[in-house]
């Protein structure tokens, strides 16, 4: 139930920030807002992106599992999608998730979460 009442509200919350924000500054200027975060941000998720991606590699090369790169990448596969979305809440959101020291905490909460707190190790052994 409390998920979807995040997933209503925020649109609403979303909306009435956009209808607010236009009454202030003006429809093109919301407009633009809105446009110019969607430019910006999925120019710095493809940097970012690709950035993860060549330590995705480079960890696999070594033989270790990208584990926090593939979080890393998920987030950032988020904050592209909250960046598309039309909104000033979701842009804010995007915007946050962009940031790595962000993500980390992100994901070290998640991890947390669905582990119960153990850091747990995992081997995989190969056979050739």
């Amino acid at each position: 139930m409390r998920r979807f009442l995040v997933f209503l509200l925020v649109p609403l919350a979303d909306l009435a920030l956009l209808l607010w924000t236009a009454g202030r500054i003006g429809l093109l200027w919301t407009v633009a807002i809105v446009v110019g975060t969607a430019i910006l941000g999925s120019v710095l998720v493809k940097r970012q992106g690709l950035a993860v991606w060549s330590d995705a590699r480079a960890r696999l090369a070594s033989g270790s599992l990208p584990t926090k790169e593939l979080a890393h990448g998920a987030l950032l596969v988020a904050a592209g999608a909250f960046l598309l979305a039309p909104g000033i809440i979701t842009d804010a959101a995007g915007l946050l998730l962009l940031v790595p020291p962000v993500r980390e905490w992100i994901r070290q909460r998640i991890v947390r979460r669905y582990t119960g707190g153990s850091n747990r190790v995992v081997r995989v052994d190969v056979w050739r």
